[in-house]
């Protein structure tokens, strides 16, 4: 469709507003790993770094990555308002996470909110992504809903990029993880024309044994 690559679109789309995202880490990431010990943690598509700097408040060693130099300038920005034992817990690294590989057995946590890609690519990417989970470590994956192209929320009409719970605990080894979550979890929004919708997040919470 363009020349450009999937970083200019990215940058391009953080320098259209002053900031993108609401600022506040993300409900399912607040919700599952709140009552975790705190450790290492990965945060893939960090973007503006809400999750990031909320995991290292709370102890976390945290590494953030994301596809958009603009977005982590913009994180680093806003880590720096943080004491520094906080900001000092942050590793914002630029890299384009289709064609990373962070290892395996790295991190005590694994997070990776709303990262949409073909289905191809993105069973290789939460492949790479469960591997890198420690044992005893947890793996958290969020996206939107196949049923909110349903709704009058604006989705990119291509039904390929969205996923279940059940597409997720089919990429982890048999026998390795407990699922702690795997649901459409609803919650309200309102659509471009103030209409009140129901949408879902597709929340997928695992253990690694």
């Amino acid at each position: 469709m363009q020349d450009r690559t999937d970083e200019e679109l990215w940058d391009e789309r953080y320098r259209s507003r002053t900031a993108l995202w609401s600022g506040a880490a993300n409900r399912h990431l607040v919700a599952e790993v709140a009552e975790l010990a705190p450790g290492t943690a990965l945060d893939v598509g960090s973007g503006e770094g809400a999750d990031a700097i909320w995991l290292a408040r709370r102890g976390w060693t945290v590494t953030a990555v994301d596809i958009s130099s603009v977005a982590l300038e913009r994180a680093a920005g806003h880590a720096a308002a943080e004491p520094a034992a906080i900001r000092e817990r942050i590793i914002w690294r630029h890299q384009d996470m289709t064609d990373w590989d962070p290892g395996d057995d790295g991190f005590d946590l694994v997070t990776a909110q709303y990262l949409h890609l073909p289905a191809g690519p993105r069973d290789e990417l939460y492949r790479r992504l469960a591997s890198a989970v420690a044992p005893g470590g947890t793996l958290l994956v969020v996206g939107h809903h196949p049923s909110d192209l349903q709704t009058t929320m604006p989705r990119p009409p291509r039904p390929e990029l969205f996923f279940t719970g059940g597409d997720l605990v089919a990429l982890l080894e048999p026998g390795s993880w407990r699922v702690i979550t795997a649901a459409a979890v609803p919650h309200e929004a309102t659509d471009p024309e103030g209409r009140a919708v129901t949408v879902h997040d597709t929340v997928l919470c695992a253990r690694r044994r």
